[in-house]
């Protein structure tokens, strides 16, 4: 049956460059290290959030009067509402998670040097928007731990200078956080985030495509001119291998999502009292912790604002680490950015941990 539904599209789309590549296609036997599947690992949790988000959409109302009554619904009288609403909250944590465990393997890897340097620009652009989708859809559910990190989120916005208070109007529909900040985050969740994210994942597969899996610098030093790295059948050796490693992230997620369900807490209230210990999502608590040490005015300025300014140059700089690191694009062993990334990642465990802890 299959044979003839193969030959059947081969008439009509004639399917032999397709063919072709798979025959011909080989991935470098050095990448058979768990750094070199987290990748795929990451492209498959986006896809379980895209299945699972539109189940959830089904049923979801994102109004003020209405979002949090659609999710307690979904939860409590849809059948098995409960795990895909547990399966889309812990996946869209795990995402985030091992979206940074890609940056960082390919940062130490160095796979961003030459000729890659648009696969890492486009690479991180996505692990920006998965941020993005992380804070978007953490007020959804519009309860109250949600409706006040948001404020404070939002709030961080403001410090932008020049651009701060069009920022947080722009993002709240106001000067607080309302259902008009509901409906901007629901769209930015469901419409513009997936429409620019679809666009950026389809441009860094074509450029892995295009450019292959890096061979790491001390590998590549090794090689006589015009030597080759042994390959491995892309299909079914390599895909097969990836597969497993969904296997393994599906496990894991399938566990948290049945023995740890994720709360919904209670409905938001705008005149209710802020409650202690209200803070961001795991992943953003390393810069709320770092804005929180900051003094309240630093050489006149504001200490907050500083702070904003900085992690966007933060930002920057991690687009441009290509064409700064001139020794990883020679080739050569460049130890000032091996540093750099050590510090970059001691410095967001130590204060995530820290930030989870403090008061």
């Amino acid at each position: 049956m299959m044979r003839h539904v193969v030959e059947w599209l081969d008439e009509r789309l004639d399917l032999s460059d397709v063919r072709h590549f798979i025959a011909e296609k080989g991935v470098p036997v050095h990448t058979q290290k768990v750094w070199y599947y987290l990748g795929g690992m990451t492209l498959f949790l986006l896809a379980v959030q895209i299945f699972t988000g539109i189940l959830l959409l089904l049923y979801y109302r994102p109004s003020a009067a209405e979002a949090y009554e659609s999710v307690q619904f979904i939860v409590t009288q849809v059948q098995f509402g409960w795990l895909i609403r547990n399966i889309h909250s812990w996946s869209a944590n795990l995402l985030i998670g091992l979206a940074f465990a890609h940056f960082f393997s390919v940062f130490f890897l160095k796979s961003y040097r030459k000729p890659r340097e648009l696969t890492w620009v486009s690479g991180i652009l996505l692990l920006f928007l998965m941020l993005g989708f992380g804070f978007s859809g953490y007020l959804l559910p519009w309860n109250e731990l949600s409706f006040f990190a948001t404020k404070v989120g939002t709030g961080i916005a403001g410090a932008i200078p020049l651009v701060g208070h069009f920022s947080l109007r722009l993002l709240r529909g106001g000067d607080d956080v309302t259902g008009a900040t509901l409906s901007r985050f629901y769209g930015l969740h469901v419409a513009a985030l997936p429409a620019v994210t679809t666009a950026l994942v389809a441009l860094h597969l074509l450029f892995v495509q295009r450019q292959g899996m890096s061979v790491p610098i001390r590998i590549e030093r090794r090689l006589k001119p015009g030597e080759q790295l042994p390959q491995m059948p892309f299909f079914p050796n390599y895909v097969l291998r990836d597969v497993l490693a969904w296997y393994v992230v599906l496990a894991v997620l399938a566990a948290l999502a049945a023995f740890y369900p994720w709360e919904l807490g209670t409905k938001a209230d705008p005149f209710a009292v802020v409650p202690p210990g209200i803070r961001p999502e795991w992943y953003f608590l390393a810069m709320f912790h770092t804005l929180k040490l900051l003094p309240s005015h630093v050489f006149g300025l504001e200490g907050e604002r500083i702070g904003v300014v900085a992690f966007g140059f933060v930002a920057m700089f991690l687009v441009l680490v290509p064409f700064l690191d001139r020794r990883a694009s020679r080739g050569e062993a460049s130890p000032l950015f091996t540093l750099l990334a050590v510090l970059g990642l001691v410095y967001l465990v130590s204060f995530t941990i820290v930030g989870h802890y403090a008061k």
